[in-house]
């Protein structure tokens, strides 16, 4: 029987077959623990991170007193901000194994609300 990492890792490894980042429509990774979430934007071509983003970064007024999703928008909304300021409108979004529900999806419209387009 395969642990629920184990199943994610599979999962993971089948949408990576077929997402890849370029440098002009990188990639969008998400990962997520219990506390925390994490993005970054990766050139595959190159295997390098271009720009990265994460719920820790936000400052303090922004987390107090917020859920793990809330948290999760504000961090899709910041990645955005970076992603344009450094001229990249499309991305590829992958969301790492996990549903795309709850804060995942969340990260995924607060960076369409700012203007990436998937």
């Amino acid at each position: 029987m395969l642990s629920k990492s184990e199943k994610r890792y599979r999962r993971h490894k089948r949408i990576r077959a077929k997402i890849k980042g370029t440098e002009k429509i990188p990639r969008l990774s998400v990962f997520r623990s219990n506390k925390h979430i994490w993005c970054q934007l990766i050139d595959d071509t190159k295997g390098h991170t271009i720009l990265s983003a994460s719920d820790i970064e936000l400052e303090e007024k922004e987390r107090k007193g917020k859920s793990k999703s809330e948290l999760a928008y504000q961090v899709g909304k910041l990645i955005a901000e970076k992603a344009l300021k450094k001229k990249i409108e499309r991305i590829v979004f992958d969301r790492g194994g996990y549903k795309y529900h709850g804060r995942v999806k969340a990260v995924a419209e607060g960076a369409r609300e700012k203007g990436l387009k998937f």
